[in-house]
């Protein structure tokens, strides 16, 4: 019994089991088993079985952490996917007006226009073929051109069921040029006017600057005066540009 007991005591000081209590017993003289003969208590634990409950609690346990860790996760990209919101025009235009303001536009980016206009400070260009030449110019006439940052809002301008969806799309941006071997960095403010997925008016807005025409200046006359401006230098360009013709690119 006393060998026992030390056997046990060993177990113990090792970290094994402890905490747990355990019953001293006794061995038999019969060398070919072993009985457990409790002193005091009726019950016994035999040690075997103890290590395979903290086993099983454990392997329990560690399942019930990685449950939790994946329900988590599921749950964190279901809110992110949702966050997301799917369907928006701009989604669809802004590939196309980069490409346009990066001097690498290709007649498929012209498809997001119908019978639209497009005004900046110097020119007023009415249909598809007018907005194709000023675009097409500014490969010819600067070394690059591009949009190095912008944030985007949108809305739409015709709440309720209506046959023609209007939304307004609003492109804070700075645009970035190399004219004569000298960087020029515009801040700008791009505004599309869409119906029904198509942009009917593209205005750019430099410095953030209402355009100046006969809509907006005072003067009637003094506004009809810079659209005739801005109309000739758009027959210019439009002349030097063939046309608006895609092989010019």
């Amino acid at each position: 019994m006393r060998l026992a007991t030390m056997q046990v005591d060993r177990i113990l000081q090792r970290g094994t089991l402890r905490g747990l209590r355990i019953a001293p017993v006794v061995l038999s003289h019969d060398a070919s088993f072993f009985s457990a003969r409790p002193y005091n208590k009726p019950r016994y634990i035999l040690l075997s079985s103890i290590s395979t409950d903290v086993s099983s609690h454990q392997s329990m346990e560690k399942h019930s952490q990685e449950t939790e860790a994946t329900t988590a996760t599921e749950a964190y990209c279901k809110e992110t996917c949702d966050a997301k919101t799917p369907g928006r025009i701009s989604d669809y235009l802004l590939p196309h007006i980069l490409n346009l303001y990066g001097s690498r536009a290709g007649p498929q980016d012209f498809e997001i226009y119908t019978e639209a206009t497009f005004e900046d400070p110097l020119m007023l260009a009415r249909g598809v073929k007018q907005i194709k030449s000023a675009f097409y110019s500014l490969g010819k006439v600067f070394g690059e051109s591009r949009i190095v940052a912008y944030s985007i809002k949108e809305h739409e301008t015709s709440p309720g069921k209506t046959e023609v969806k209007k939304v307004q799309i609003l492109i804070d941006n700075k645009q970035y040029y190399k004219f004569l071997g000298k960087d020029i960095d515009v801040i700008s403010l791009i505004k599309l006017y869409t119906e029904n997925g198509k942009v009917v008016r593209h205005e750019d807005l430099w410095d953030k600057k209402a355009l100046r025409n006969k809509e907006t200046t005072k003067s009637p006359l003094f506004g009809s005066l810079i659209e005739a401006t801005k109309r000739a230098s758009m027959f210019a360009t439009h002349a030097l540009m063939r046309f608006g013709k895609d092989s010019s690119m």
